[in-house]
């Protein structure tokens, strides 16, 4: 009690110009260390930004290191199909008769009619392109390439060991993935027959993509392609990816890790037990390489669907500075057509995008197994042109599409081309 008013008192006896004064000095302190605060919040900004900045600029010279093979390539180089509503094949007659001739037998006259001929060709493509485009309800087209290159080559002369086929609507962010099997019975795209996987080994990415043009009716024109060390690296970017794993595939998983470690020259780490856990960047990419369980290529090419599933998904779980990173990463081990600018676009996006449907060509209800002579074990589409109509169902939702004559003409040789093997 006394103490109460002996404490009154010292404040009633208080020089009001004593009080203000350390009111003055309290407020300049708590000012003090806002500022420091505020200093110290910015100093935090900027160190980030530069951080970033730095990224981005070691991204963007990555990517202009990578792309001198890419910008050589030229839309015209990649066939497709010039009749893609059904009607008869188109008739080239006149343009192979030109091409024959020797550039020292043209008259005047014939080469402006060799001229004229490619001009109407390039009108005409032009308009396919166009039409086909919108056929696809304005969808972007991409070919992914996943190539097992120990030497850092990603363009012709290795075989492509994963090929998918990427529909992005850019308005909605739904994306449909359908694998093209390796071992498929295919027009290689240059009128020869074999397993499809050998025309990017032929002719790089200009090639496969053609070869999945005329196959399928479809206009890509655009690719990525990615080594195996890439897709390591951008995981391990992504901090993993959760995987679901059976006991049979955990088996064939570490036999693959071990291979590719040697390989690479890294140490691997087992995996010890089934079911669902996050897989670092090699355990993955040996999940994408197995075969040799039941499923065989249809079960593998489901695994490297749920891989690239997993890593879309994960990107809506990282920070732009860890998708950054990731693309840093795999940079040196990538081979595309897109621009920085596309790249940069859909990475602002990726945690948008959603995987709706995953599936592989040719469908596994039309589909036939069989050894076809020296080519070895293929997997042959019954028909050509049912499995062209049920891919246009599943990539745009065409319930009426009617193959083109190429394809039709397609069909009837694979028939034709591997009817003494079939029983």
């Amino acid at each position: 009690m006394d103490e109460n008013k002996k404490v009154s008192d010292n404040n009633i006896n208080m020089d009001p110009a004593e009080g203000t004064e350390k009111k003055e000095q309290k407020n300049l302190k708590e000012s003090e260390g806002t500022t420091k605060i505020k200093k110290r919040h910015i100093f935090l900004y900027a160190l980030e930004g530069i951080v970033f900045l730095a990224v981005l600029i070691c991204t963007i010279f990555i990517f202009k290191l990578t792309r001198a093979e890419k910008l050589n390539i030229a839309k015209s180089e990649i066939k497709i199909n010039t009749n893609y509503s059904g009607g008869e094949e188109t008739d080239i007659s006149a343009e192979e008769e030109s091409n024959s001739e020797s550039e020292g037998e043209k008259t005047p006259k014939r080469a402006e009619e060799v001229e004229a001929q490619k001009l109407k060709e390039a009108e005409q493509r032009a308009q396919i392109e166009k039409e086909m485009y919108e056929k696809s309800g304005g969808k972007f087209m991409l070919a992914f390439f996943g190539v097992d290159s120990r030497e850092g080559d990603l363009g012709k002369g290795t075989r492509s060991d994963s090929m998918m086929i990427c529909s992005i609507d850019m308005d909605t962010h739904e994306v449909r993935l359908v694998s093209i099997y390796r071992d498929a019975y295919l027009n290689l795209g240059n009128g020869s027959y074999n397993k499809c996987n050998a025309a990017y080994a032929i002719g790089g990415p200009v090639q496969a993509m053609s070869m999945i043009n005329v196959n399928t009716d479809l206009y890509v024109s655009d690719y990525v392609t990615v080594g195996f060390e890439g897709l390591v690296d951008a995981i391990d970017a992504l901090g993993g990816v959760p995987i679901e794993v059976t006991e049979e595939e955990m088996f064939h998983l570490n036999n693959y890790q071990m291979t590719m470690a040697e390989q690479l020259g890294v140490e691997y780490k087992p995996v010890v037990f089934p079911g669902m856990q996050v897989l670092n960047g090699l355990q993955a990419t040996a999940y994408c390489r197995i075969r040799y369980t039941k499923g065989y290529d249809f079960k593998r090419t489901e695994r490297q669907r749920t891989v690239l599933t997993a890593m879309l998904e994960r990107c809506s779980h990282v920070s732009l500075s860890a998708l950054t990173s990731a693309i840093t990463s795999i940079m040196p081990n990538v081979s595309t057509s897109l621009s920085l600018n596309d790249i940069i676009s859909m990475l602002s996006l990726a945690s948008d995008y959603e995987v709706t449907v995953s599936d592989g060509f040719p469908f596994t209800d039309k589909v036939l197994g069989a050894t076809v002579g020296e080519k070895g074990s293929c997997i042959i589409p019954n028909d050509l042109t049912t499995n062209v109509k049920k891919l246009h169902k599943v990539l745009f939702d065409d319930d009426n599409y009617e193959p083109s004559a190429e394809v039709k003409k397609y069909s009837n040789q694979i028939k034709e081309n591997v009817a003494e093997y079939i029983p």
